[in-house]
């Protein structure tokens, strides 16, 4: 299998066959990201002839006699065969509607045992494809997207550059909807900036309580030197909130959702890890968020943001 730089993938993920179809990002102008930055390249297709050597390889380990006795004599457990895989990059979901389905052909041939394919996705991916694209897409296998919405808060959508707003957010995922393709949305606590966290989770529940997300999951933002988000700090344009401005901000988000869904803060931006299903948790999650501002210490949240080396 052939990986480019630091793979990420969601929590949720885990037990999933990551598959690189693309590396880096189609976009590359949010203020607050530095994922893709030490990259060669902005953004890169896998030539589909490399990603068909990779599901052969992938194959050949749950098949190949060999492969299976030397794992035993090594007391390796036993692999079994994937049922799903995670495309990874920023956003495979923008590659088109033909070569996302060649893909789909391809793992279905070499890992036959595969029923969904899931991704990370921006927004304007999705604006790209037609309904009926979307429904065959989601046909094939395609389901379970990642994205990275951040917020429902059009200011700071604008400010980070997004490229995207809250109405298109609303738009394109009711598109998901009516196509039947499953998603994850995660919010970045503190985007809004410095007095502004609280309206932004306001919006961002009112944005999120007309779509129909499996998860909502939060990361907190945090903000390297590298990032053109630290140089808007260093000249005054733009103010970082507290730590605890962050949890505030988490509880407005969980009091004012009232959807049937999974709210999970499981990153490594999260020093205080939670999660559970609206509604029925919602009562337990602001216990523990009120447990959280009530006993934890600004400047010992602040150590671990300072201190964190990787997302």
């Amino acid at each position: 299998m052939h990986y480019t730089g630091t793979i990420w993938r969601p929590p949720y993920e885990a037990s999933s066959l990551l598959l690189e179809v693309t590396a880096g990002c189609t976009h590359h102008k949010c203020k607050f990201c530095t994922l893709y930055h030490g990259l060669p390249f902005p953004f890169k297709l896998t030539p589909l002839d490399v990603i068909e050597q990779d599901l052969q390889e992938a194959q050949l380990r749950l098949t190949d006699p060999m492969a299976l006795l030397s794992a035993r004599l090594q007391g390796l457990p036993r692999v079994d065969a994937p049922q799903r895989v995670f495309l990874t990059g920023a956003n495979p979901f923008v590659l088109n509607f033909e070569r996302l389905t060649a893909i789909s052909a391809l793992i279905h041939q070499y890992l036959p045992a595969v029923n969904s394919i899931g991704c990370f996705a921006r927004i304007t991916d999705i604006t790209a494809k037609t309904d009926a694209e979307l429904a065959a897409l989601r046909a094939t296998g395609y389901d379970g997207l990642t994205i990275g919405m951040e917020t429902g808060d059009d200011d700071a959508l604008r400010f980070m550059e997004k490229g995207y707003a809250a109405f298109d957010v609303q738009k394109q995922c009711c598109r998901l909807d009516r196509a039947g393709i499953r998603y994850s949305l995660f919010y970045l606590a503190g985007i809004s900036g410095a007095g502004r966290g609280e309206a932004g989770a306001q919006a961002t529940a009112t944005l999120c309580n007309q779509l129909r997300p499996t998860l909502i999951g939060v990361n907190m933002l945090t903000v390297c030197p590298e990032a053109p988000l630290y140089q808007e700090i260093q000249d005054g344009r733009w103010q970082e909130s507290s730590e605890l401005e962050k949890y505030h901000e988490i509880r407005t988000l969980v009091e004012h959702l009232n959807i049937s869904t999974r709210f999970a803060a499981l990153g490594a931006s999260n020093a205080f890890q939670f999660q559970g299903v609206l509604p029925r948790d919602k009562k337990a999650l602001l216990a523990e968020l009120d447990s959280i501002i009530k006993t934890a210490g600004e400047a010992d949240l602040r150590e671990y943001r300072v201190r964190l080396k990787h997302l």
